[in-house]
């Protein structure tokens, strides 16, 4: 596993309108009462997450969708837009009992339909990204727990490696960043390559653990589609990279952040 790289950037706030300007469907998923995620569009109607946002942490039950509310570019407590959620689907190889395994992180990922579709200039779903490998940069756009009111971004952090099929990024994150999209910027435009499902400690360093999305998608958008929802599902463009082949391992203790 390579070193937490040297020139990694510092989170910082994106509390003004240029700062988050590109970025406004990242958004904040309030769930019940009090907790929150962090999700992202990736068409007007369907937001990506993290599947154990989808559940009670106590009970390991599914909670009710009617309970979740997607706030997009939320900034200093107000939403470009906000919808309620019409149903949820998580990946398939998902499952509850092997949470805090790798395993789990891997498959850890959930596509949420909203109830009406967000149609706002300035809002744009992003695109998804192939993959990332080892030593490439990316970018995490997050809600955290003491930063909830608004995103912030570390503009630059690194793959450090793989555990089996999930990745092992050098990006700061915390508690409520669970969902939150990793980018990778081609050409200057944002790209979504994984999400965050756990933060760990390597080598006693802090990490995040992900959820590469490439062919992962696929199962999410097929139970959408498979189904007679009120609205049209177009998939998300996906743009097909080179990557690198070779698997590295490493051990880790990990949380659901």
């Amino acid at each position: 596993m390579a070193r937490i790289a040297a020139d990694d950037t510092p989170l910082a706030a994106m509390e003004t309108a240029d700062q988050s300007r590109g970025y406004e469907a990242v958004g904040r998923l309030d769930i019940g009462a009090g907790t929150f995620c962090t999700g992202s569009l990736i068409s007007e109607t369907v937001v990506l997450t993290a599947a154990h946002c989808l559940y009670d942490q106590d009970t390991g039950k599914r909670l009710d969708d009617r309970t979740i509310t997607f706030r997009a570019g939320l900034r200093g407590g107000r939403a470009e837009a906000s919808r309620s959620v019409r149903r949820s689907v998580v990946h398939p190889q998902y499952d509850t009992a092997l949470a805090n395994t790798s395993a789990s992180v891997a498959s850890d990922l959930a596509l949420i339909e909203l109830t009406q579709p967000i149609r706002k200039s300035g809002i744009s779903p992003f695109t998804i990204h192939a993959g990332a490998m080892r030593g490439d940069e990316v970018r995490v756009v997050s809600y955290a727990i003491d930063r909830q009111d608004a995103p912030s971004m570390q503009e630059m952090c690194h793959v450090l490696g793989d555990l089996d099929a999930a990745q092992v990024l050098s990006c700061d994150i915390d508690f409520g960043a669970s969902g939150a999209p990793i980018f990778a910027a081609p050409g200057g435009v944002p790209q979504i390559v994984s999400i965050v499902a756990a933060k760990a400690r390597m080598g006693g360093a802090p990490v995040a653990l992900v959820a590469p999305l490439g062919d992962n998608l696929a199962p999410l958008l097929a139970q959408l589609e498979a189904s007679d929802g009120v609205f049209s599902r177009p998939r998300p463009a996906v743009q097909v990279l080179p990557r690198d082949e070779a698997r590295r391992k490493a051990g880790a203790k990990f949380l659901r952040p």
